[in-house]
């Protein structure tokens, strides 16, 4: 489990770039760097990091489900995700 301070972190990122997303797009037509470089850092998608919906874990995240890798194996042992089963071959 992350701890709380980590998802609020990633949670005020995110409302960050959706903030100044239509500025950015506005300044990056225009070519203005200098303008860019004004904007806070967290106003960058690419500083955004995806987080399991449930427990936070920033590693082995399913962007599809959007869970992490042992929270999805939980779930789909205990048949909580439809359409999906353990593979037998």
């Amino acid at each position: 489990m992350a701890k709380e301070s980590m998802k609020a972190k990633e949670r005020k990122r995110a409302e960050t770039v959706e903030k100044y997303a239509a500025k950015r797009a506005e300044l990056k037509a225009a070519g203005d760097s200098e303008g860019l470089q004004k904007l806070p850092k967290n106003a960058s998608p690419v500083r955004k990091h995806n987080r399991c919906k449930l427990t936070g874990r920033p590693r082995g995240y399913m962007r599809q489900f959007g869970l992490s890798r042992v929270t999805f194996r939980e779930m789909a042992n205990a048949g909580l995700i439809p359409g999906v089963k353990k593979a037998s071959w």
